[in-house]
């Protein structure tokens, strides 16, 4: 392996921070709402601090301590931000992703056993197999010199290894491909920021989403309900389901015994369609990005597959040995986290360590601001997956590091989308080399996740190495 003193220095593309009202004037002419964009220089730099000009109180919080305060939310004065419920509502109603106090509590313990079905040694079967469909895809696109799209690419992947583990359907099946096509439609659409409604409108002013989300959301929640149905119709109980979905519909209350309707079976399958595919793929589109613009980087991680795996399968005892393919992965995750915004609403008047803030401030946890924040770490900008090594552990800031969130909401899926990730890195840098086309022309823009602002093609070559 290639030492790390000799790695490039490489600065994955980001908006580079400038001052509040520039900020400001570049997003408005950039026209796209990229809250990544608006984030001045000073959100990099302050442990909490006011986010520009604004008729609504936003605050950015950095300082570790502080963020895990408002997100453990003991003091119950922090609950999800409105415009994160509402943008949702439509898709995952009040689902176990959105919901707070004792709704969520009732949720989660009715789901816990359901998790245990997303244990990575239970289902690397169905990512490798996955991974197997996914490969001749790839396998005729190197043959036929075709370009592809790195997001489509990812996010087809995941959500076919997501679909096996939760309704034990491949996305071959015609209803889970068109409920992927309609989670494309509500991802590009939903969270695109309304900058004059952020910056003008007052808390708790009630928004609407536009039609065709709306409508997207109505298809999805449709297909999701056939996917459900297939598990409750009469022919279901002769076929033995072991799937999440057969899980969640078991599902009983400890205190009364009460099963979720089928409302609500398709409110929280419908987090985990979208928790276990989107969020994954958005961090291996990027990772696959670095990997078809940093050629060291590629042959670095391809040698380290070879010396564990050799040209042979990819075994589930593999992963835990491949640790720079898991930093790759863990710093990617560190520049590009997939949920960029924790946003939260303070629902009385509080103090956040030197500001005051006034009852329905948003209360803005940035992973992306923390993750790259001038104080927390060191040389933030650049990609560095060594920075991970054991031997330079002593270099972490505890707490700086939240791709999953923290407390008791931490993400239920990070063990099994580590694994997945470090399966497809492992296996697709191994077999293939990727070229990024336009590389320059890629940039990071705050979506449903963090989203490249365009389709990043690429030509895809059997590997030469």
């Amino acid at each position: 392996m290639e030492p790390a003193r000799l790695m490039t220095r490489f600065r994955p593309p980001a908006p580079t921070p400038r001052s509040p009202v520039l900020s400001l004037l570049r997003v408005i002419l950039q026209g796209e709402g990229n809250l990544l964009a608006l984030l001045p220089a000073n959100a990099y730099e302050n442990e909490v601090g006011r986010l520009g000009y604004s008729r609504r109180d936003i605050i950015v919080v950095n300082e570790p301590a502080l963020v895990r305060r408002i997100l453990v939310n003991e003091e119950g004065i922090f609950p999800k931000n409105e415009l994160m419920v509402e943008a949702l509502d439509p898709l995952v109603g009040n689902s176990m992703f959105v919901s707070d106090g004792q709704v969520w509590r009732r949720q989660r313990m009715m789901i816990d056993p359901a998790l245990s079905m997303m244990r990575v040694n239970r289902a690397f079967a169905s990512m490798s197999a996955a991974t197997d469909d996914y490969e001749q895809r790839l396998d005729k696109a190197a043959r036929d010199g075709e370009s592809i799209s790195l997001d489509l690419a990812m996010s087809h992947l995941t959500a076919d290894i997501i679909c096996r583990s939760v309704f034990s359907t491949s996305l071959q099946s015609e209803t889970a491909r068109q409920v992927f096509e309609d989670f494309k439609v509500f991802e590009r659409s939903v969270a695109q920021v309304k900058l004059l409604r952020l910056i003008a409108s007052p808390a708790f002013k009630p928004a609407r989403q536009e039609q065709a989300v709306l409508d997207a959301c109505e298809r999805i929640r449709a297909h999701l309900g056939e996917l459900v149905d297939s598990h409750l119709g009469p022919d279901a109980s002769s076929t033995q389901w072991n799937d999440i979905a057969s899980q969640i519909i078991d599902a009983q209350s400890p205190e009364s015994g009460e099963r979720f309707t089928r409302k609500e079976l398709i409110d929280q399958l419908g987090v985990f369609f979208l928790a276990g595919h989107e969020t994954t793929a958005s961090v291996l589109t990027w990772v696959l990005f670095i990997l078809a613009t940093q050629p060291e980087i590629s042959r670095r991680v391809r040698a380290e597959v070879k010396t564990v795996a050799g040209d042979g399968p990819i075994a589930f005892e593999h992963i835990r040995e491949m640790r720079y393919v898991r930093n790759v992965f863990r710093e990617t995750l560190r520049l590009y986290p997939p949920i960029t915004f924790l946003p939260r609403v303070a629902m009385e008047k509080t103090r956040i360590g030197t500001l005051t803030a006034r009852r329905g401030a948003m209360i803005m946890v940035s992973p992306w601001t923390i993750h790259r924040h001038r104080k927390l770490w060191k040389a933030p900008e650049l990609f560095d997956p060594d920075r991970f090594d054991a031997s330079r552990e002593a270099e972490l800031t505890p707490g700086a590091y939240l791709p999953f969130g923290v407390g008791p909401r931490v993400c239920a899926g990070a063990g099994f989308a580590q694994v997945e990730s470090a399966l497809i890195i492992a296996r697709l840098a191994r077999r293939y080399d990727f070229t990024a086309l336009s590389p320059a022309k890629v940039q990071p823009v705050a979506r449903l996740t963090t989203r490249p602002s365009r389709q990043i093609m690429a030509r895809v070559s059997r590997a030469s190495d």
